[in-house]
């Protein structure tokens, strides 16, 4: 490898998988570059959970808590800036960020988590993971046994009702539009005293984004706790695409069990990388991947 290389690993995206990585890299004696824009897609929900030891704090804390502990580490740098445009080099990667500063490295992480696509329903957004909700083992306990809406419809709403059915037996299922259930799948939701509307949602009514009432385009309203939905996503960052990285059907990045991609010298690992949405499992995610990236490069230079 080049020893002209500004770092040996760029890591694109701070949050939690990057700066896990960050941390495993640095104590690996690897110089690191860490670039992240400061906006993770949690950044409005109030707290994580299941990470033992933070369990409840907000996820602005634990990052904050990360960074501190990452400064003490000379060989790990921390930027505030967004990874525009990326290239291949003869020996290692070029990174260019909005400020216009190039940056060379022999190996990438990307860490760039995804963007949610929301429904176009007034107060969906603004609501989003404060009470309308991705995941149950994040949030259900909190409002376990409450008045709770399922948005979806189809094979993906009724897996969702189903898995919700755990946290609470007070559920109803809103598909927005004509149900795309199958006759067998309708039944088992009434068997279950989970009631079907196909009514189309016309706005979330909510007080800081917590859910008062769901009004239908009929005017009808239902008094909700909390509501959970299953989003469509792009990839944040369309970098590791210009490199040629593959994706999965799902529109994830495809990685193996190391998180290598399926371009060489790059690796991704998070979000991007994974439908478990968890500060647990992409902590762990940035770990493994750091170790796999400290072998690949110790194995090169040996």
């Amino acid at each position: 490898m080049n020893a002209e290389m500004d770092f040996d690993v760029i890591i694109v995206g701070g949050s939690y998988a990057g700066l896990s990585a960050a941390m495993a890299l640095g104590r690996a004696l690897r110089k690191v570059l860490v670039i992240d824009g400061g906006k993770p897609c949690n950044r409005q929900t109030p707290h994580s959970h299941n990470f033992l030891t933070r369990d409840g704090e907000t996820p602005a804390a634990i990052a904050s808590i990360a960074k501190e502990q990452l400064a003490k580490y000379t060989t790990v740098k921390l930027v505030t800036d967004f990874a525009i445009e990326a290239s291949k080099l003869d020996a290692g990667f070029q990174i260019i960020t909005r400020s216009g500063t190039n940056y060379t490295a022999k190996k990438i992480l990307f860490a760039t988590g995804i963007i949610d696509i929301m429904p176009a329903i007034p107060g969906f957004a603004e609501c989003w993971g404060i009470s309308v909700l991705h995941c149950p083992y994040c949030h259900g306990y909190e409002v376990r046994h409450q008045p709770t809406g399922i948005l979806g419809n189809g094979d993906a709403g009724f897996e969702l009702a189903k898995l919700i059915s755990n946290w609470t037996n007070d559920i109803t299922f809103f598909t927005n539009g004509k149900s795309t259930l199958s006759a067998e799948q309708e039944q088992l939701l009434v068997k279950h005293n989970i009631k079907i509307i196909e009514t189309e949602v016309q706005q979330i009514v909510h007080d800081n984004g917590q859910i008062k009432n769901i009004i239908l385009q009929n005017n009808e309203a239902y008094q909700l706790t909390a509501m959970y939905a299953r989003l469509p996503f792009n990839q944040h960052s369309d970098l590791p695409q210009q490199f040629g990285c593959d994706l999965t059907n799902e529109g994830y990045i495809a990685v193996d069990g190391f998180y290598h991609t399926s371009i060489p010298g790059i690796y991704a690992a998070g979000d991007n990388a994974t439908m478990v949405r968890s500060v647990a499992v992409v902590v762990a995610a940035g770990m493994v991947a750091a170790a796999a990236i400290n072998r690949d490069m110790i194995t090169e230079e040996f």
